[in-house]
């Protein structure tokens, strides 16, 4: 079990977080559809080969309150890491939490030692109009008041044929977490969006992308060895946009794999 469970409060922000074990500090960012539980799966894994570990919630998902401000999720996270005096680590992020790791990266190369995206999103990124047209029948569920209906066209959008039953059913626990603590918010705020050079990114990245997934996250993930300087892309040809939980140990293994080969933990 995680241990260091820190509760969330509003000040500068303290986002709700797990810390464990000892040697390199690997931090797991999760999407915009799940929280931290979506690395259930390999936290004891990255525990057990020599990893400290860090996972947290941004605001709004889990049990990170809402932002009562404006606010930027990847200053949230170089903000956690120096109250944690980590000055280096390992950035693993799923989709939204993707974008999140190469805006740190970006910003701030000399503290991020890897990158492993999965699905990810992109800084800038236009939309497809399919990526377009989900959001615009989730905005429209939600202003209907179908919350289920929502939670549901996420589930079936983002997880791929791998996906058993036990798995559809924690990720539509998390997206509804999510959509009840932002929907109870009195204001919304959104991460505030700053333009980032990719070209300053020195990290060695893996880049996963899934078979089954929107074309766009296909996509970024071909075209990210292009942008980075040290940057590989592997298509999962099984997987939607979650194959961490999809098939946990296979990704286990090449997370692994990738991280001992850069940023060796024994």
């Amino acid at each position: 079990m995680p241990t260091n469970v820190v509760s969330p409060k509003i000040s500068q922000m303290t986002l709700s977080r797990d810390v464990a074990g000892d040697g390199p500090v690997l931090v797991l960012l999760h999407s915009g559809v799940c929280d931290r539980r979506m690395w259930d799966p390999q936290w004891a894994a990255l525990l057990d080969v020599g990893y400290r570990v860090v996972r947290c919630d941004f605001r709004g998902f889990g049990e990170s309150p809402v932002a009562d401000r404006p606010y930027d999720d990847a200053e949230d996270v170089a903000d956690l890491l120096g109250s944690l005096g980590i000055e280096r680590a390992a950035l693993v992020g799923s989709s939204y939490g993707g974008k999140v790791s190469l805006e740190v990266a970006a910003r701030r190369p000399d503290t991020v030692a890897a990158l492993v995206l999965l699905c990810s999103a992109l800084p800038g990124h236009e939309p497809s109009d399919g990526l377009r047209s989900f959001a615009e029948q989730e905005e429209a569920l939600i202003e209907a008041g179908d919350i289920a209906g929502a939670v549901e066209l996420n589930v079936e959008t983002w997880l791929g044929p791998e996906a058993d039953e036990a798995v559809r059913e924690q990720v539509r626990r998390m997206q509804r977490r999510a959509f009840d603590v932002q929907l109870a918010a009195a204001e919304e705020f959104a991460s505030t969006e700053v333009e980032v050079d990719l070209s300053l990114i020195t990290a060695p990245c893996l880049a996963l992308s899934g078979g089954h997934d929107l074309p766009d996250f296909r996509e970024i993930a071909a075209r990210l060895p292009e942008q980075l300087a040290d940057a590989r892309h592997h298509e999962l040809p099984w997987a939607g946009h979650f194959p961490n939980l999809e098939r946990p140990a296979e990704v286990t293994d090449l997370l692994t794999r990738f991280l001992h080969a850069t940023v060796p933990a024994r």
